[in-house]
């Protein structure tokens, strides 16, 4: 199981370190394939940056806490709350596709898909497939438990590319992903 001071690091760091653990949430979950990273200072396309909200969350909450939020009106996506322990920068991981690797059967009648590829291949349709709503923001890893990331064993080879999706910032290299992995969101190099 990987504890909460997992996240009491640079998000940076926590985003690469995370491909390839598996995140589950009741009794759905599977292997991080792809993740974001975002930073608080000179990151414009951050919610840290912008938001007033977001800043008073991060402020009000440890390290491996649930940063859920409704993008674009449509999908909800899922964050993971991340303040460095030496310097106190704040920043989130967005998780963007998993490899599902348990209730596949519940994620694909949630999802309406058949092909295991398309239930977790984007931030959205991961948070959909784990039945993952407004009720999850604020939980922590550690203290609802509905939430768990358990310690990968895997081969993948990761590699970084830009940031999908954004306006602000899009030259980043602040995604990373199992390199030529069929469920990621985007394949490298097509940001």
């Amino acid at each position: 199981m990987i504890e909460p001071t997992f996240f009491e690091r640079d998000a940076l760091a926590c985003a690469r370190d995370l491909i390839g653990c598996e995140f589950v949430h009741g009794t759905t979950g599977g292997v991080i394939i792809e993740t974001e990273a975002y930073h608080e200072y000179g990151d414009e396309a951050c919610h840290l940056f912008t938001r007033p909200s977001a800043r008073e969350f991060a402020a009000k909450h440890p390290a491996g806490t649930a940063y859920v939020y409704l993008n674009y009106g449509m999908h909800w996506l899922t964050n993971v709350l991340c303040i460095d322990a030496n310097s106190g920068e704040k920043g989130f991981v967005l998780l963007r596709a998993l490899h599902p690797s348990r209730g596949i059967s519940l994620m694909k009648e949630r999802r309406s898909k058949e092909k295991k590829r398309d239930l977790c291949s984007g931030p959205g349709k991961l948070t959909s497939a784990l039945g993952i709503g407004p009720e999850q923001h604020g939980q922590s890893t550690n203290a609802a438990m509905t939430f768990k990331f358990r310690k990968g064993n895997s081969a993948f080879e990761i590699v970084e590319d830009r940031r999908v999706g954004i306006s602000k910032a899009v030259n980043l290299p602040w995604r990373f992903l199992a390199k030529d992995h069929p469920g990621v969101s985007v394949a490298c190099g097509r940001a």
